[in-house]
């Protein structure tokens, strides 16, 4: 077999379908990425891991210059990976050459579904994968991603949280960390899982004849609850337990409708305290470490 004609031909129908499709243009360029990678594959088994830089240098002058030795080689690592792991609808070549070096099935397969729920664009995937958002799930949920079974809405969040202090400030107060989560909530929100949505904050709820305030008050369509937010500069206390049991019991009986699930309770706080959430008996309740970049 004249490998390298083969590869060339693949490659130029991958080119011509970019200019005249504007559809299926990732499935169709993983398929034809995916019969290049076989066959280099082949070729390296056959010759030598030197025909790849052969290879190269007539493609880079024969149809672009992006062919170097390094991307054939990915598209080859592309094969081998595939063999492994099922294509993803949503992901392009750009997604899975940054999951080429992650060694864990459980970290990929977790990346992948990530791309597929949230709509990752490379870029947003580069920053999770950096910011170690697979290594901040609790690690019941790490050891249990190839379960499909159904997950508890805690799973998810992230510990410890990450707020970005984008505006710069040197003392950190609650009102301010409830500013920074503001100032990109759809950053905030993606920290906590998929499905939560912003309603307000601030929320202010009367218990008898006084106002109290909810720092955040959020619903997450996926497991449909309400889910009460409050922020500590402090380590956790017990008397942040009854303070937050008080408003998530407030919005199921006021604000909850009948076919929403009872209201979730996360605690952010500066440092966790688990001795007292191992004497919490309200199964509702969760709390979090947060870290200001």
């Amino acid at each position: 077999m004249n490998y390298y004609d083969e590869i060339k031909k693949e490659l130029i129908d991958n080119e011509v379908n970019k200019k005249i499709k504007d559809y299926s243009k990732n499935k169709y360029e993983l398929q034809k990425y995916y019969n290049v990678g076989k066959l280099l594959f082949e070729a390296g088994n056959n010759y030598g891991e030197s025909i790849v830089k052969e290879y190269s240098k007539k493609l880079r002058n024969e149809i672009d210059n992006k062919y170097s030795v390094r991307y054939l080689f990915d598209i080859r690592k592309l094969y081998l990976f595939l063999k492994v792991h099922p294509a993803g609808a949503q992901l392009s070549f750009s997604h899975y050459r940054l999951l080429f070096p992650l060694k864990d099935d459980n970290k990929i397969k977790y990346y992948i579904s990530q791309i597929e729920e949230r709509n990752l664009s490379k870029r947003k995937l580069e920053e999770i994968i950096k910011n170690k958002e697979y290594e901040r799930l609790p690690e019941d949920t790490r050891n249990n991603i190839s379960n499909d079974n159904n997950h508890k809405i805690e799973e998810y969040i992230k510990n410890p949280i990450i707020i970005k202090n984008s505006s710069h400030y040197e003392t950190i107060s609650e009102k301010i960390i409830q500013r920074l989560i503001l100032e990109d909530i759809s950053s905030f929100l993606e920290e906590l899982g998929n499905g939560f949505c912003f309603i307000k904050n601030e929320y202010k709820i009367k218990i008898g004849n006084t106002y109290n305030y909810i720092d955040l008050l959020l619903y997450n369509i996926k497991f449909k609850c309400y889910v009460v937010i409050e922020l500590k500069v402090t380590e956790l206390k017990k008397e942040h337990i009854g303070q937050i049991e008080t408003y998530t019991n407030y919005i199921d009986k006021n604000i909850k409708g009948i076919d929403d699930d009872k209201t979730i309770g996360i605690i952010i706080c500066k440092r966790d305290n688990k001795f007292i959430m191992e004497y919490c008996s309200d199964e509702r309740l969760i709390s979090k470490e947060y870290i200001i970049i």
